[in-house]
């Protein structure tokens, strides 16, 4: 086989490719099998039917037809990785020659990956957000502490805002009761807006034993389709907080005093708002290199992306959303394409140690355990999408440790400094 590259465009190239026909003829021997497992001929049996025979009855070209469709994306994809083509797209094959017994010539055309000149990275310089930690941020993670360990008192009262009740559910449509419909003895924050619309506006005022019906949408329902909810309050509780005091300071905490306490969560907010530096700096260098860098797109991916994007909603004919679409799109692609780029320029490879490490952090925030969540990306066929992304928050931070990165006020931060601490790769018995 021989092959060549032909760039049409920063996102295009024509590959032409010639194929001997012996190249050819261990698909061609495939076709011949493939069809006589499907032909019916008196006095054979099926897979039996000699290649002459089908030759005069299915026809010489049929076979090679067949045979072509089977060996084309093989050439091509071994054409592709002869070349380093790194395709994005389905390419576009056309068959320029076919002598049958000689040679085939066709050439594929396919949207490719643009080359991506990136710059230095010890030339750019990034700003971001002084680290500041304020009375007011203190006081409100205290007080957070301070509600976490605050008690329910049952009262007499009307339900307020703030206050916890236990409620009952129906819900009902068309006078019937809703399959599933019904809850008992429920908890909820009255104003935190954390379930059925409208049930804040029904449960104010309320006490223990009375009951509101309120019309709502329910779950499943199409916009402008309601359902009724009556909700009975079964009893009012009100919050009651801790003094905050050095007492208060040894129930939620190691310390014996609240000024030890409040010293402790300047320093954890501290530590919080550093790291955010480090992922600030992270979004503004990539912002930074994706608008100022030439990084083309193809148009058809784009197309593509956007046709499916707004057909998941409905919304084919919104041109004004197509723009937004299209505008979101393409800044995807780029950046997508400029990550990539660094992971290949940077020669990352990602360590089974350090998939594991980001599987375990990610099911973590997902809530849950890390074997179930390895199983569900299996089962996915997610894997090389995480490996992706590791490859890719590898091969960024590589880049940002050669970045100047000073805050507002002038202070150098130092990033590796607040990157975590990695697990330990287990030693080999070799």
């Amino acid at each position: 086989m021989k092959s060549a590259v032909e760039s049409l465009s920063p996102t295009r190239v024509r590959i032409s490719i010639d194929v001997d026909f012996k190249d050819l003829e261990p698909h061609v021997s495939t076709a011949y099998q493939s069809i006589s497992e499907r032909v019916v001929i008196p006095g054979f049996r099926k897979g039996k039917v000699p290649r002459q025979l089908i030759d005069q009855r299915v026809g010489r070209g049929t076979v090679l037809n067949e045979a072509i469709n089977e060996a084309l994306p093989v050439f091509y994809s071994e054409a592709a990785r002869e070349h380093d083509v790194l395709v994005v797209g389905r390419p576009t094959i056309d068959i320029k020659e076919l002598k049958d017994n000689e040679i085939v010539k066709f050439e594929v055309e396919v949207d490719v990956r643009p080359e991506i000149v990136l710059p230095d990275f010890s030339s750019i310089e990034l700003t971001v957000d002084d680290v500041v930690v304020n009375d007011k941020d203190v006081d409100e993670q205290v007080e957070s502490l301070r509600i976490r360990f605050g008690t329910l008192t049952t009262i007499e009262k009307d339900a307020a805002s703030g206050d916890f009740v236990s409620i009952d559910l129906t819900a009902r449509v068309d006078g019937k009761e809703v399959e599933g419909g019904t809850a008992n003895s429920i908890s909820y924050e009255v104003g935190s807006n954390s379930m059925v619309d409208k049930l804040d506006d029904a449960v104010l005022g309320l006490n223990a034993g009375e009951s509101k019906v309120f019309e709502t949408t329910l779950l499943g329902m199409q916009d402008g389709e309601t359902g009724t909810v009556t909700v009975t309050v079964k009893s009012v509780k009100e919050r009651e907080l801790p003094a905050l005091d050095d007492a208060f300071a040894k129930l939620a905490s190691e310390f014996d005093t609240l000024a030890e306490l409040k010293e402790d969560v300047a320093k954890r907010l501290e530590r919080v708002k550093s790291l955010e530096q480090g992922a600030q700096a992270r979004d503004k260098l990539v912002d930074k290199l994706v608008s100022e860098l030439e990084i083309p797109v193809p148009d058809k991916m784009i197309e593509e992306e956007i046709h499916a994007h707004l057909e998941r909603e409905g919304r084919l004919e919104d041109n004004e959303h197509r723009t937004e679409v299209e505008r979101d799109t393409r800044q995807m692609f780029k950046q997508d394409f400029l990550l990539d780029e660094v992971v290949k320029t940077e020669s990352v490879q990602v360590s089974e140690m350090e998939l594991t490490e980001y599987m375990m952090r990610t099911a973590s925030r997902y809530g849950m355990a890390p074997q179930d969540f390895a199983n569900r990306l299996a089962q996915s066929g997610n894997i090389n999408s995480m490996v992706s992304e590791v490859a890719r928050a590898k091969a960024l931070a590589n880049i940002l440790n050669r970045v100047s990165v000073v805050t507002e006020s002038g202070k150098k931060v130092d990033l590796e400094a607040l990157a975590p601490k990695k697990m330990t790769e287990p030693e080999s018995d070799n």
